[in-house]
This record gives C-alpha cells, sequence and structure tokens, in this order.
C-alpha cells in the first residue's frame, strides 16, 4: 500500500481499487472502527463553543443506523457571531491582513502537513460518518484533498495583476484583492474534498470564511477546522458551524454581511430537521435569491448532474463496461458527475447490457471498514427511502429492472446496486438526479441524434464519450453541453483543472486558476503621469 500511495496517477489508484482482492486488503492501512471523537461544537474565533441555544442533533453511521455523537446545533445567532469574527479579522491592519502572500502559502501547507499526519484518522471519520469505503477515503478522498490544499498554497502570492497601456499621460494597474467574508455551504458526499475545494482558494487569497457543514457529516470537517488553528491561522478566519440548512444555511446566505456565498449541492432535495423533513424544490436558486434580496453578495453554485455517458460501438467493450461501471456506482452513486444517462450504439447495445448487469450482481456489499467491499450504505434513511421511490418509479414507468432494485439487508441504509434497461428519454429516472447506485442503459443509433438527446436535459455539469475515433470523440466533446467532457475515462480530477456545470447544474467554477476568479475583487488603479507640460 506504501507504493500505491506514492503513485501521482489519481486515476491509476481508483483503477486499483476497483479490482481490489484479498491480497491487497491485507497489505492496506487497516483503520479504527471506533475512532476517538475529538470536536463536536461550533468553531468560531479559534474557539470551541457549544451553540447559543444549547442544541445539539445525532450525527448517525448509516451503516448501522445507530448516532455515533450529538453535534452543537448552530443556527443564526451562531452564523452572526461567526460572521462578525470574520469581519474583523479582514480589517486592515489585523494579522491576516498584513501576512504577506507567500506566508498564506506556507501555512496552507503546513495544513496540508497536518492533514497527511492525520490521514488515517480523519479517513476513519469519513467511513464512520458517510459510509464510504475506508481504502476510498484514505487513498483516494484524502489524496485529492492534499493535492488541492497544497496547488491552492502554491497560488497564494502568484495572483496578481496586470499593467494595462489605456490612452493619455496615465499608468493603469490592476490589484487582485480578496473578496471579503465568505459563506461556504458543503455537501455530504465528499465532505473533506468539498470543504478543500472552498476553503483552499478562499484563504489562499486572504479572505475569511463562514462554512456550514452539512448536517449528515460533520465530523472530519470540524478536525480540519483544528488542524487550521495548530497550523497558526489568526483568530476569525476560520469560522466553521455544523447546523441544517433552513437555519444556520439560509443564514448565511441571507446575511446583509457576508461579501460571497458558494454553495454545493442539489437543484433538488430534502431539507431534514429533527421535526420535519419535507420536499424543497430548487435550493441552490432559493440561496441565489436570498443573497440578491440580502445586499446582492457574490454567489458561485454547483448543483449537480444527469451526465450522459456515451459509448459507441467501435470501443473496447470491457473496457466501456468499466469505466460505466465505475462513473454510475463510486460513491455508492452518491456524485453530482454519476454518469447516469448511459447511452450505448445499437450494435453493442445488448452485449453491454449483460456484461453491466454482472458487474452490478458482483459488487460487494457492507460496511465501509471492511476492504472486502466494494460499495458502502447511502448516506442516510432519507437517501435511501428517495433512491428505493425512484427505482419503483423507473419500474412503473415500464424501465426493465434487471438487476438489485431493493434494500440491501435490514441494517444500515444499503441499497442493492441496480441497472436499468430499455429506458426512455423521458422517464423520470432518466431526468431527475437519483444521487444512488441506479444505473440507466439506453440505447441510440447515431452520433447526431445521441447528441441531441445527451443536451435536451436541464442539467450540464460533466458528460463522457468513449469511442476509438479521435474525430468523432471531440465532435461529441466540443457539441455536448456541459462543465467536464471526459474521453476514454471517467471521474478523473485534478486541481489544476476547473469544474462547474453549464444550464441547471450551476454557475461559477472551482479548482484551478478560473477558481481564483469566485474569491477575487479586480481593481483598476488610475495614476495620472506628470509631464514637461504639465
Amino acid at each position: 500500500m506504501a507504493s500505491l500511495m506514492k503513485l501521482r496517477n489519481v486515476n491509476k489508484i481508483v483503477g486499483v481499487l476497483r479490482n481490489h482482492n484479498a491480497s491487497m486488503a491485507s497489505a492496506a492501512v487497516m483503520p479504527n472502527r471506533n475512532p476517538d471523537i475529538q470536536h463536536k461544537q461550533v468553531f468560531i474565533n479559534n474557539e470551541w463553543r457549544d451553540a447559543v441555544s444549547g442544541k445539539t442533533f445525532p450525527t448517525v453511521n448509516p451503516a448501522t443506523g445507530e448516532v455515533i455523537c450529538h453535534v452543537a446545533e448552530g443556527d443564526k445567532v451562531d452564523v452572526d457571531i461567526a460572521v462578525k469574527a470574520a469581519q474583523d479579522a479582514f480589517k486592515l491592519g489585523s494579522p491576516w491582513r498584513r501576512m504577506d502572500a507567500g506566508e498564506r502559502g506556507y501555512l496552507m501547507n503546513r495544513v496540508a502537513d497536518l492533514i497527511e499526519r492525520d490521514r488515517k484518522y480523519l479517513a476513519e471519520l469519513e467511513t464512520l460518518d458517510n459510509g464510504k469505503p475506508f481504502q476510498v477515503a484514505y487513498n483516494v478522498d484524502l489524496e485529492l484533498v492534499l493535492r488541492c490544499y497544497r496547488y491552492y498554497a502554491g497560488w497564494a502570492d502568484k495572483n496578481h495583476g496586470k499593467t494595462i497601456p489605456i490612452w493619455g499621460d496615465f499608468f493603469c494597474y490592476t490589484r487582485h484583492e480578496p473578496v471579503g467574508v465568505c459563506g461556504q455551504i458543503i455537501p455530504w458526499n465528499f465532505p473533506l474534498l468539498m470543504q478543500a475545494w472552498k476553503l483552499a482558494p478562499a484563504l489562499s487569497l486572504g479572505n475569511t470564511v463562514v462554512m456550514k457543514l452539512a448536517e449528515q457529516t460533520p465530523l472530519s470537517g470540524l478536525h480540519i477546522a483544528s488542524l487550521f488553528k495548530e497550523a497558526g491561522l489568526p483568530e476569525g478566519v476560520l469560522n466553521i458551524i455544523p447546523g441544517y440548512g433552513p437555519t444556520a444555511g439560509a443564514a448565511i446566505s441571507r446575511h446583509p454581511e457576508v461579501d460571497k456565498v458558494a454553495f454545493t449541492g442539489s437543484t433538488e432535495k430534502y431539507i431534514t430537521t429533527p421535526s420535519h423533513s419535507l420536499p424543497c424544490p430548487k435550493v441552490g436558486q432559493m440561496v441565489a435569491a436570498d443573497a440578491a434580496q440580502s445586499n446582492l453578495k457574490r454567489v458561485s453554485l454547483e448543483l449537480g448532474g444527469k451526465s450522459p455517458n456515451i459509448i459507441f460501438s467501435d470501443a473496447d467493450l470491457d473496457m466501456a463496461v468499466d469505466q460505466a461501471h465505475f462513473g454510475l456506482f463510486f460513491n455508492m452513486g452518491q456524485c453530482c458527475t454519476a454518469g447516469s444517462r448511459c447511452y450505448v450504439e445499437e450494435g453493442i447495445y445488448d452485449a453491454f447490457v449483460e456484461k453491466s448487469m454482472e458487474k452490478a450482481k458482483n459488487r460487494t456489499i457492507g460496511d465501509g471498514f471492511d476492504p472486502n467491499n466494494d460499495q458502502g450504505p447511502q448516506v442516510d434513511e432519507d437517501q435511501m427511502n428517495k433512491i428505493l421511490a425512484m427505482i419503483k418509479l423507473g419500474k412503473d414507468q415500464g424501465a426493465r429492472l434487471i438487476t438489485g432494485g431493493g434494500r440491501y439487508g435490514d441494517k444500515g441504509y444499503f441499497v442493492q446496486p441496480t441497472v436499468f434497461s430499455d429506458v426512455a428519454d423521458n422517464m423520470t429516472i432518466a431526468n431527475e438526479e437519483i444521487f444512488g447506485p441506479v444505473m440507466q442503459i439506453m440505447k441510440f443509433k447515431t452520433v447526431d441524434e445521441v447528441i441531441e438527446r445527451a443536451n435536451i436535459n436541464k442539467y450540464g455539469l460533466a458528460a463522457a464519450v468513449v469511442t476509438n475515433d479521435i474525430s468523432r470523440a471531440l465532435n461529441v466533446a466540443n457539441s455536448v453541453r456541459a462543465g467536464t467532457v471526459w474521453v476514454n475515462c471517467y471521474d478523473v480530477f485534478d486541481s489544476c483543472s476547473p469544474f462547474g456545470g453549464f444550464k441547471m447544474s450551476g454557475n461559477g467554477r472551482e479548482l484551478g486558476e478560473y477558481g481564483l476568479e469566485a474569491y477575487t475583487e479586480v481593481k483598476s488603479v488610475i495614476i495620472k503621469v506628470p509631464t514637461k507640460n504639465s
């Protein structure tokens, strides 16, 4: 496993994990199934404190349905206190504003070093709280987290402006300045990674942050707060609130002293509190509306997808099946980029369906701490029930269920790997994001047809094309309306490459140099240049 960790290509790591066996499992890093929970409070101004209300909420192990611990339930009052701390930390003359850009980069690298030190513990928290297999959390999630912090540490002293030759006797230059207090709301499917995608660019450029963690998975994000403090981050720069969307989340998006809000979630999701669970459509649009009504704060949104994975008959069939399987079932199907609309050319359709069915049947399901399991539980009971309801709807609307389709076991929130064939474009399962281990396979005849069908969906986050014809691959890649298109691969992520969506998949970009734009204000400075005649 030591050599595995040194691989510089995360896709290779994922490839190894997809084909892991007992010998690899025996050599893997072995987790502690009961890690000590060190942090359960609100983190404000570099201090751990109870929520002002005194309320707590349970965070649950999705593999068992049992409560892990109770976490402080932050709400509007806690957000107000956190925003004030972030404002104070952003004032001119504060330690954070006086810090050299290069020193911010050093601090970010110190955080990465501490994450590397606590890598096993953080992966244990992810598996305990989220359910994902420990080996995936350790080798994939944490690897990408480390790369993200280190990548943006390098940008801290390189995000500079330009000199511009405007007309007349003037000297013009631009400055790239931090936006200010940034509100960030992250999801539960990749808790540490989504936290890194937002914290790393924001802090590397000198912003301050108030972040709401997903109520389903707060534990690992709280530990990261302690590492920032240990690394020497000044007081008030980072404030983290565990809590619910309608209270803590809404307080951030509506706060008049928050200068920017970044939200990753879904356009349609269930909002759950201890007292109610109801469908709340278009949460991303609600965040944007709240932001506009409060102070026209800047907004970036990543809102999910229904990604087409287009497979042509000239592709290597086994490779295409493996890729499609991984593109859908990775992380229990709880990926915004999941290749859930699998379009297969008619000449290989039947063979593709048969092989996909067999591969899904062979997935091992169970506790993520067991290295022999490919698939863990869904994040919570609500998510499991939503997936099962979508499966029933698929059957009712005439899709052919060829494997899976039900709950796995009677303990925890497991769903059987499920494959539908003969799916029509007008079916709900072909249009709405299921966010679970449910594959839909559809047949197509021509390139023009499949491009049109791929683009008809309201989402536009990601897409993929599998073919040995590079001209056809480029035609599809250039024609599909999606923020990322993979050719003969799937779910390849790198901190250097921007990520974001078209249409209802959101606006703005994360990662890469483009990801800095969300946390930067551009200022023009124009100076009158004296001349001999003036």
